[in-house]
C-alpha cells in the first residue's frame, strides 16, 4: 500500500490516458481559433470576492464548494481556487481595459477548475473545462453561434447525439416579479419542501427549480414558468435566439426549469446533454448570457455570453459509447548499438534524428543488443537503428521490427527514409 495518494476527488492522468485529453484540447483550440476566439490565461486562484460577488454568495459553489486558501497573517486579502472561468475572465477584461478594444472581445480558456464537491462518478474536485466568452455583444445571433459551436465540438469529438436544452431566465426588469411569484408558490406548500429547499427559498428561490432532491420533481411541474412571464425585450430576444437556431437547423427543447447554477446569468441559458442521459449530474456543459456581470465586478455595463464544457464529462461519455482510446505516441525508431558501452554514439545519432523532426528514443543503458531490441519491440517502435562497426563508414543497420528484415542505410539518408515511413499524426 503506497504511503501517499492523489487527494480525494482528484486523479492522475496517466500516459495511456493523456493523449485523449490532448486531442480534446487541440480540438477546442482549433475550433476557438476558427470562430475568432482568442486564448487567454487567468490565475488558478483569485480574490474570493471575485467569485462571491460574481458567482453569487448563495450558490452551492460559494456556500459549499469554494476551495478557499488559508491566508497568512500578513495577507490582507482572501483567496480561492477558481471554481469556473467566467468571473476571472471578466475581472481580466475590466483590469486590462478591454472595454476599449473592438467589441465584442472573444476569449477562450482551457484548464483546470476546482470545487470542494462530493466526489462521485464524473465529478471531481479538480476538473477541466473549455471555456468560451463573447463580451460586448448583446445578441441574439452570438447566443446561437455559441450553441452551434458547442454542438460542433461534441460532434467532432465523437458525440453526435447531443441535445440542447434552452431557456430564458429574464433580466432585472422582469425577473424580480417572477421570483416573487415563484417564492409565493413555494411558500404555499412549504410543508412539502425538503429541509434544504426550505432554507434555499429564503435566499435563492430560483435554485429550487433545478433542485437535485427527488421530491421536487412533481412540485416543480406546477411551478410558475419564467417563459410565460418575460418582459417585452426579453421575450423578443428569446424569440430571436430561437429564430437564429432554426436558421442553422439546430433542434432544441425549451426547458422552463433550466436556470443554471450561477447568479450572474440573464436571459439566454442553455445546457448540453447526451440523448437519453438527462439528469442533474449528466450535463456535458452549458452556458448563458451574463449582461450584468461586468458592472457587478466594477466595470461599465457590458453584455456578455459564454459557455463552459466539461472535458471530464466528454472523456467519460466517449468511454461509455465505446470510442477507442487515442493511442499513445510511439517512437518511429529506437537507436541501439552492438557495443553496450557506446552510449555517446547512440545519443549523438538520436539527437540528429530528433533535430530532423523525428520521434526517436536512444538506448542509453548498458545492456546487450538483444535486450535493446526486445525493449524496442515492447515499446511499439517500427524500426531499430543499430550502430556497429559500419558507423565509421557512415552507415547503420536499419531493422524493420514489423517485417523482421534488416538492411544497411547511409546515415546521411536515414532521416529522410524514416520520415517517409512515419505515419501522419492526428486524433
Amino acid at each position: 500500500m503506497p504511503s501517499f495518494r492523489a487527494p480525494r476527488g482528484t486523479r492522475d492522468l496517466l500516459p495511456a490516458e493523456r493523449p485523449g485529453w490532448a486531442r480534446l484540447e487541440r480540438l477546442a483550440a482549433e475550433l476557438a481559433a476558427r470562430y475568432g476566439y482568442r486564448e487567454i490565461e487567468t490565475p488558478l486562484f483569485e480574490q474570493s470576492d471575485v467569485f462571491e460577488r460574481g458567482v453569487g454568495e448563495t450558490t452551492d459553489i460559494v456556500e459549499k464548494e469554494l476551495f478557499r486558501l488559508a491566508p497568512r497573517a500578513e495577507d490582507r486579502e482572501t483567496w480561492a481556487l477558481r471554481p469556473e472561468a467566467t468571473a476571472g475572465i471578466v475581472r481580466a477584461f475590466i483590469q486590462h481595459g478591454m472595454q476599449t478594444w473592438p467589441q465584442p472581445v472573444k476569449l477562450t480558456l482551457t484548464g483546470p477548475m476546482f470545487r470542494y464537491d462530493r466526489p462521485q462518478a464524473g465529478r471531481y474536485r479538480q476538473f477541466w473545462q473549455w471555456d468560451v466568452e463573447a463580451i460586448g455583444d448583446a445578441g441574439p445571433a452570438v447566443d446561437a453561434e455559441l450553441v452551434e459551436l458547442g454542438l460542433r465540438f461534441y460532434r467532432d469529438a465523437g458525440l453526435p447525439d447531443v441535445d440542447v436544452l434552452l431557456n430564458s431566465i429574464g433580466d432585472p426588469a422582469c425577473r424580480p416579479a417572477y421570483v416573487a411569484e415563484l417564492t409565493a408558490y413555494y411558500r404555499s406548500i412549504a410543508d412539502e419542501l425538503p429541509e434544504l429547499e426550505r432554507r434555499r427559498l429564503e435566499t435563492n428561490p430560483l435554485r429550487l427549480l433545478d433542485s437535485k432532491e427527488p421530491a421536487m420533481g412533481n412540485i416543480n411541474l406546477d411551478a410558475p414558468k419564467i417563459t410565460d412571464r418575460l418582459c417585452g425585450p426579453c421575450a423578443e430576444h428569446f424569440a430571436a435566439v430561437r429564430a437564429h437556431l432554426d436558421a442553422l437547423g439546430i433542434s432544441y427543447r425549451i426547458e422552463p426549469a433550466l436556470v443554471r447554477g450561477l447568479d450572474y446569468y440573464t436571459r439566454t441559458a442553455f445546457e448540453f446533454y447526451r440523448r437519453g442521459a438527462e439528469g442533474q449530474q449528466q450535463a456535458l456543459g452549458g452556458g448563458g448570457r451574463y449582461d450584468g456581470l461586468v458592472e457587478l465586478l466594477g466595470g461599465r455595463p457590458t453584455p456578455g455570453i459564454g459557455f463552459a464544457l466539461g472535458l471530464d464529462r466528454v472523456i467519460l461519455a466517449l468511454e461509455e459509447t465505446g470510442r477507442p482510446p487515442v493511442p499513445e505516441p510511439r517512437p518511429i525508431a529506437i537507436v541501439c548499438g552492438a557495443d553496450p558501452a557506446a552510449t555517446a554514439e547512440r545519443l549523438r545519432v538520436a539527437t540528429e534524428l530528433r533535430a530532423a523532426g523525428l520521434p526517436v528514443r536512444a538506448e542509453l543503458g548498458r545492456r546487450k543488443l538483444g535486450r535493446q531490441l526486445e525493449a524496442a519491440v515492447k515499446e511499439g517502435a517500427r524500426f531499430a537503428v543499430i550502430l556497429g562497426d559500419e558507423l565509421a563508414a557512415g552507415e547503420v543497420q536499419l531493422r524493420d521490427l514489423h517485417a523482421a528484415s534488416q538492411r544497411p542505410v547511409a546515415l546521411a539518408d536515414l532521416a529522410a527514409l524514416l520520415h517517409r515511413k512515419t505515419p501522419p499524426t492526428g486524433g
